[in-house]
């Protein structure tokens, strides 16, 4: 065996530690890029998809029942007309391409109140730019509530009556720049039949008469036209955290017998504020409806604007207050409690009046309250708010947002 030299060891061991030193540096990033590259690649070995929790699981399952959300069967709140009570239904949709698809559907409520009807609805027209809906169908309430025309009505006055409607329509919504521009335009076939009411109140015919009321007993049959211009810039009307909605909408009711016709005009407003990254939104609403006569035909007390229910003035009951023009102002605080979960602090204002220059702010009718809102990404399928009134509390319960 031969023995290295004192000179040839001196050299293994120099070309050893060169090499080391050259690992080393290989190991090391070289720049402040080069070190991200390192740690992102090192959290690529441990990434995993986020896995929800028990909770979340369980209100996105909620959520698609609520809404439908991938299946045929599905439920359907809606009732027939304000004022008829939470309403239970079912509906049926299918698809007959891939996004337009018919819906039967639906609902019966505690106080009678009967709806039916079919829809057709083409979402994605024009490259997404509009959306259709086709709807035929018939509706039925026969507790409606009339406590009088007029903002200073009272409550112990109040009498029923029925209507009932068969209806065909069709609705198109353009948006022409997808994100501002709103377009909207429709016509609707409608027959309103006015009958003496049923339940535990007087009918209203027992109460006025037709000099007294008018409209009373009438059965018009309209065509209805509508046309909106608007700006909406909202992540959807069904939930958003921003934006806003600035429209304008006329319609024609034109009565084939020229006994009931009248026109209606609708300002509308709502904008939403954001504050610390959405935990918070300051949201505020108002809403105008200004009706006028044709030709001196009468516009019937059934057909007037209302304030009063779950979307409007919250404290007092549905139906409440009606004149042939309305306001309507409303505000709320609403904080994030979770992905699926807002809370909100309100306050509702408004008032009816005979004529239009009489939508002021003097003697406005008011409430205030605390809600809950379940909610998607788009939408909110149930809503359990608590309003006070000068009336006393009302508790709502709602599928739909309230703006």
């Amino acid at each position: 065996m031969r023995c290295l030299g004192l000179s040839s060891l001196f050299t293994l061991v120099t070309l050893t530690g060169s090499a080391g030193v050259a690992l080393a540096q290989q190991s090391e990033p070289t720049s402040r890029q080069a070190a991200i590259e390192q740690a992102q690649a090192e959290k690529l070995k441990v990434l995993h998809p986020y896995v929800p929790n028990k909770g979340e699981r369980l209100a996105a399952r909620v959520e698609r029942i609520l809404t439908g959300e991938g299946k045929h069967v599905h439920p359907f709140f809606e009732s027939a007309y304000s004022g008829g009570g939470f309403a239970f239904g079912a509906g049926f949709a299918r698809y007959v391409s891939g996004y337009n698809f018919v819906d039967v559907r639906g609902s019966y409520s505690m106080a009678n109140y009967k709806r039916a009807e079919v829809e057709f609805v083409a979402p994605r027209l024009f490259h997404r730019r509009g959306e259709l809906s086709l709807i035929g169908g018939w509706r039925d309430a026969p507790q409606v509530r009339f406590d009088g025309l007029g903002i200073d009505t009272s409550k112990d006055d109040r009498t029923n009556y029925r209507l009932q409607r068969p209806n065909a329509s069709g609705l198109l919504t353009l948006r022409p720049t997808r994100r501002y521009l709103l377009l909207r335009g429709g016509v609707e076939w409608t027959k309103w039949s006015q009958e003496p009411g049923q339940g535990s109140f007087p009918s209203v015919d027992t109460v006025y008469t037709p000099a007294t009321l008018p409209g009373l007993g009438a059965d018009p049959t309209y065509v209805h036209t509508q046309a909106t211009v608007g700006f909406d810039w909202r992540t959807s009307p069904g939930y958003s955290r921003r934006g806003g909605y600035y429209g304008i909408t006329g319609h024609d009711y034109s009565d084939r017998d020229k006994a009931f016709g009248f026109q209606q005009v609708d300002y509308e407003a709502m904008q939403h504020f954001p504050v610390l990254r959405e935990t918070w939104v300051f949201s505020f609403h108002a809403l105008a409806r200004t009706t006028y006569d044709k030709g001196g035909q009468v516009m019937p007390f059934f057909m007037m604007p209302y304030l009063g229910g779950s979307s409007t003035l919250r404290g007092y009951d549905s139906l409440r207050f009606r004149d042939r023009n309305s306001l309507l102002l409303q505000g709320e605080w609403r904080i994030m409690a979770s992905r699926f979960l807002d809370s909100a602090v309100f306050f509702d204002a408004g008032k009816v009046a005979a004529r239009p220059s009489d939508l002021d702010f003097d003697r406005l009718k008011h409430d205030y309250g605390f809600g809950l809102r379940f909610h998607g990404p788009i939408s909110t399928p149930l809503r359990v708010e608590l309003a006070k009134g000068t009336e006393g509390l009302v508790f709502v319960i709602a599928t739909s947002a309230v703006f």
